[in-house]
């Protein structure tokens, strides 16, 4: 439809009746909000820190510096003025119906201008080349400021996105042409409806907004996400051992451990039987043990990063090897779940336990010197602000921890969805993906703040003795067994470059290997799917831009790459094995019931 069939297109009046019972609806549930908030706020009459995300002193100290160079400001101001200049002077040629080039063109990946409008009509192009001007200047003013030091230098440039996001055309109803036609067309129905989600997100997230990016009624774990055949065989107060089912007559003889996050559900390694690195690695031959972690609540808050060790992956080995006879085995750690193997290994190299003969590290941080964005949240300030806020329930709530990742890819997880539920009226749409994003977990007061203190914040692990496990101080250099450190090109929370560093702090024999894609993507990508790709190299230089430099691209799946790896460490060939045939029994069925539990 182009914009003046748009402009043209008869609008439809709403049914009288149907607009008064819905805006009635609105009201008293709008009203129901502001009652519930009012509550709150008399329950608890301490004033809330006004920045406990530390934003304002960043920004101070911003703006003393940029006024240490008023030439530069002046310099940058003339520059833009030009850029507009030139912007008016084609924007009229186009309106005489010349042709013109672009001053400024949307980014390659920047979806928000997708419809044909901001090309085709000349007021909508002018407003969107005004935007992308003066958000690219902005960042560009920021980012060329002297005198700011690096963790602040990141804030100030992560939250100058974060403005630079909110404010573009595409969020707005006026100048938004999709949102404009859908509003003629519908008479206004997508704005009723778009307010109807708005206020059910609110509701559901009791008075924060919870933003639903999928139909959340369309999944249930067990049955359509996390369906892989297996058992419970074993459960700890942090932790439920999953056993699955072998799918080969002949396995490998030592079992393969795997150790996900704890701040998302493991079965991002099993949404799909198509996409599911756990099915994939049964059916390669490995009998696969899963640890499913906890969703913790206020009785667990003082659980500690070591407890995690302690009552996760040593209690596995102790499971693992009940059920199936072997003290052998190899093991897998995704993201934190891979910084607290990296931690166990060292211990267990310190008191001589010898049970774990590889590991395999995907997207897994060890020296958090440079973490990525996620470490504008993390200093002084904020962590004694959470730690405040952790100290009422015992535990940060899974939908603080997901708001953070979703400011990192602000566009894609947070305003399209803003667009598309409350200015378009739509319902989201089933993606099982999404649906594991949203099935968030709390972490534990004593645990999380540990992790952001020691590792984020003083980058303790890297340091030998930096810290203790069990009470005995570590060193991950003291690791020696083979590792396989898988890492991700497009990785927005932990930086392949970063994730390189581990490679330079353990002792044995290390492979790295880069996927293409993102956290999630570049990891669960199986060889069927021919997406992507991704690079090896034999040895591991200190510098990772040497590594990339001599790496060579393979097309497909990292899959395949470290099965190859792994079959040559897996002990040779056993009779496969069953739950329950040794000497633990079947709990009940996978996936088990800690992994069911959701935020209330």
């Amino acid at each position: 439809m182009s914009d003046q069939q748009a402009i043209e297109t008869e609008i439809t009046h709403p049914d009288p009746e149907k607009l008064s019972a819905a805006m009635a609806e609105i009201a008293e549930r709008s009203q129901r909000l502001v009652s519930d908030f009012l509550a709150k706020q008399a329950e608890d009459p301490e004033i809330s820190d006004p920045d406990p995300l530390n934003i304002g002193s960043a920004f101070a100290e911003l703006t003393t510096q940029m006024m240490q160079n008023p030439a530069k400001l002046v310099e940058a101001q003339m520059e833009l003025w030009q850029q507009y200049y030139t912007l008016w002077h084609n924007t009229t040629l186009r309106m005489l119906g010349e042709d013109s080039e672009p001053v400024v063109t949307p980014q390659k990946g920047d979806r928000r201008f997708r419809d044909e409008a901001w090309e085709n009509n000349e007021l909508f192009d002018f407003i969107k080349q005004s935007y992308l001007l003066s958000s690219q200047w902005m960042q560009n003013l920021v980012h060329e400021v002297d005198g700011l030091d690096e963790k602040t230098a990141q804030k100030v440039e992560f939250y100058t996105r974060q403005f630079v996001d909110a404010i573009s055309p595409t969020n707005f109803l006026m100048t938004n042409p999709e949102v404009l036609r859908t509003t003629i067309e519908t008479g206004g129905e997508n704005l009723l409806k778009g307010l109807q989600n708005l206020l059910s997100d609110l509701e559901r997230g009791k008075g924060k907004l919870q933003i639903r990016m999928t139909d959340l009624d369309a999944f249930k774990i067990g049955e359509n996400v996390a369906t892989t055949e297996g058992s419970v065989i074993g459960r700890t107060p942090l932790m439920e051992l999953l056993q699955y089912k072998p799918s080969t007559d002949q396995v490998a003889k030592r079992p393969l451990m795997i150790v996900p996050p704890w701040i998302n559900k493991y079965y991002i390694l099993d949404l799909r039987p198509e996409n599911s690195f756990i099915k994939w690695a049964i059916d390669q031959g490995h009998t696969v043990f899963v640890l499913s972690w906890v969703n913790p609540d206020s009785k667990l808050a003082e659980k500690s990063f070591e407890d995690y060790a302690k009552e996760g992956i040593l209690a596995a080995l102790d499971m693992i090897e009940q059920a199936t006879g072997e003290n052998e085995i190899n093991a897998i750690g995704y993201c934190l779940g891979g910084t607290l193997l990296s931690s166990t290994l060292a211990y267990m190299a310190k008191v001589g336990d010898e049970r774990i003969k590889s590991a395999t590290f995907f997207t897994t941080l060890t020296d958090f010197e440079k973490p990525g964005e996620l470490s504008v949240f993390v200093d002084d300030e904020q962590i004694e602000s959470l730690e405040r806020n952790m100290s009422k329930e015992g535990y940060l709530d899974g939908r603080d921890m997901s708001m953070s990742f979703n400011m990192l890819r602000a566009n894609d997880l947070i305003w399209s969805f803003v667009v598309s539920n409350y200015m378009l009226g739509k319902d989201p749409f089933p993606f099982d993906l999404l649906y594991w994003n949203s099935d968030s977990t709390r972490m534990p007061k004593a645990m999380h703040s540990f992790y952001l203190r020691n590792m984020y914040n003083k980058n303790l692990l890297r340091e030998p003795g930096g810290i203790s496990i069990l009470g005995e101080p570590i060193d991950l250099r003291d690791i020696k067994i083979p590792v396989y450190f898988l890492s991700t090109r497009e990785d927005h929370i932990a930086p392949w470059q970063a994730t390189y560093a581990g490679t330079q702090l353990m002792s044995g024999q290390v492979k790295f290997v880069l996927s293409a894609s993102g956290h999630i993507a570049g990891v669960v990508n199986p060889p069927a799917a021919k997406k992507y790709c991704y690079w090896t190299y034999n040895r591991t230089p200190a510098n990772p831009d040497d590594w990339m430099a001599k790496a060579t691209q393979h097309e497909g799946s990292w899959w395949t790459d470290w099965q190859n790896w792994i079959s040559r460490r897996s002990g040779g060939k056993v009779p496969a094995r069953k739950e329950g045939d040794g000497k633990l029994k079947v709990l009940g069925p996978a996936p088990g019931e800690y992994v069911k539990v959701t935020l209330s």
